[in-house]
């Protein structure tokens, strides 16, 4: 090597800086969220956490600099690139808010929770409650909204079958994340596969092999639980569907929406083209079973018919907030949706995230902290474990799901990349970690919320939720064994070598 080479790369070297000044930025973000959700509690997601991200980003921005003599061209390269990376993903949530309205008017999700809350009995109570969770949440791609609607009437009946609280707040959370970690529509799945450069779908895909597993063994000890409970649940169950039944016009024909939509997903379909695909079928389904529907959301409950107001109720469904009245308070709040719209909070989220990430990137202070991270991975197993175990800990430290997510990623991408591993066992050991444990900490957006949801402390829920607390361990089981876990051969005699 000449000279001039080794010159190079010392001066790029002495640009690397210490991991504990690297760390810098990193606790200035978490002290910010700390305040952010002190201030806000759950709506910190609105604005006090973005705020947190662009200090963190500043003090990263000033050190590097001040100190490293980074140029800014440097930080508004890596910005173009980061950005125009997410580009894509920010379409897709926008398309995932328009399907998420029209899959609701159009009477898809109702007919499913309509003959999905009918197959509860008593003695299978907790096992049917984790199941209409998840398909509620698969369906609308939402953990919060499903825990909060159908979770709080599950948790009604429960209290009169006089199961307790604290089984049927596991249950309707294990159920919920189960949905909301395999959705195409959740935001937390779009985030974990764009964060690390992978196919929304591949990474619902191969999701499967540890989130099947754990759910079968959730099913069956809640179905174990379940047994010898009490009657009493006909009268709720009675609520919904009627409310459902008296506001929609419940068909079975409406399944043909996520039947196509899955056979879109089998044959591989881009994400962006299936999301859009399934929305304007929705769309058609709810101008021909649903029209009461849209002539309600066009004209403020008057109802007047008129072409031009059907495409009025179904452009503000594809784009904004709708409301519908079936009598019931829960039930109202159960089908209201937020259209494009209510996706742009998350979008401003993923944008203020990706400018933190792009910022260290650009600093080299992800690199730093990953060198001291990597000394530390000796094989395929302590690679996912400390994927896993960083997950863990970045929810307790930092309060949130989405920034825990991203981090995580920015960590461990270039690591998994010089290993020769697939950038779907990234993703997929974010979301077994950093997606379903963020429940589980009272302090996190996702603890603090829904223990006020559902009325039943964090830590008093936390044993019973089975599936948060083994898709952890079955990341790392799954990876000890090797199952479906590919790495390139170059890499692998590498790691041999070590």
């Amino acid at each position: 090597m000449s000279k001039e080479s080794k010159q190079i790369l010392n001066e790029r070297e002495l640009r690397v800086p210490h991991p504990l000044i690297a760390a810098i930025p990193v606790v200035v973000l978490i002290v910010f969220l700390g305040i952010a959700i002190t201030l806000f509690g759950s709506d910190s997601l609105s604005g006090g956490s973005q705020i947190a991200l662009l200090m963190g980003m500043a003090v990263c921005v000033c050190i590097s600099m001040g100190a490293y003599r980074v140029p800014w061209k440097a930080f508004e390269k890596q910005l173009k690139l980061t950005l125009g990376e997410v580009s894509i993903t920010l379409l897709i949530l926008l398309c995932v808010g328009m399907l998420a309205g029209s899959w609701m008017i159009s009477g898809i999700v109702p007919t499913l929770i309509y003959y999905g809350v009918q197959v509860m009995s008593p003695q299978f109570f907790l096992v049917s409650a984790c199941i209409i969770c998840a398909l509620v949440s698969l369906l609308s791609g939402s953990s919060w909204t499903t825990i909060a609607t159908i979770g709080v009437a599950l948790l009604g009946i429960g209290h009169a079958l006089d199961v307790s609280e604290a089984w049927t707040a596991g249950a309707i959370i294990s159920g919920a994340y189960f949905g909301d970690k395999m959705s195409p529509l959740s935001d937390t799945t779009i985030l974990a596969s764009s964060s690390t450069g992978t196919d929304l779908f591949t990474h619902i895909r191969y999701m499967t092999f540890t989130t099947t597993p754990t759910f079968i063994i959730t099913l069956i000890i809640f179905f174990i639980a379940g047994w010898g409970n009490g009657s009493g649940a006909e009268v709720h169950v009675a609520e919904y569907t009627e409310g459902l039944s008296r506001t929609f016009h419940i068909s079975l024909w409406t399944l043909l929406v996520p039947l196509l939509t899955g056979v879109l997903i089998a044959r591989r379909v881009p994400s962006l083209i299936v999301l859009f695909l399934s929305s304007v079928m929705a769309g058609i389904v709810a101008i021909i079973l649903q029209p009461h529907i849209l002539l309600e959301i066009a004209t403020n409950g008057t109802q007047e018919f008129s072409v031009l107001n059907l495409v009025r109720g179904l452009a503000i469904t594809y784009y904004g907030a709708t409301a519908v009245d079936t009598g019931n308070s829960s039930l109202n709040e159960l089908i209201s949706t937020g259209g494009m719209a209510g996706m742009l909070n998350t979008i401003w989220l993923i944008l203020c995230a990706m400018c933190f990430g792009a910022a260290m990137v650009a600093s080299r202070m992800i690199e730093s902290l990953t060198r001291v991270i990597v000394r530390l991975i000796r094989s395929r197993f302590t690679l996912v474990s400390s994927t896993v175990g960083t997950g863990i800990f970045l929810n307790i430290a930092t309060g949130d799901q989405f920034i825990s997510i991203v981090l995580n990623a920015d960590i461990y991408k270039e690591v998994y990349r010089e290993q020769g591993y697939e950038s779907r066992l990234l993703s997929r050991s974010c979301e077994d970690s950093a997606t379903v444990t963020s429940v589980l900490i009272p302090w996190n957006t996702c603890g603090m919320t829904q223990a006020t949801v559902l009325g039943v402390p964090t830590l008093t829920y936390l044993p019973y939720c089975f599936f948060n607390l083994i898709s952890p361990l079955m990341s790392m089981l799954i990876a000890a064994i090797g199952w479906r876990i590919r790495q390139s051969k170059a890499a692998e005699r590498d790691t041999i070598s070590q």
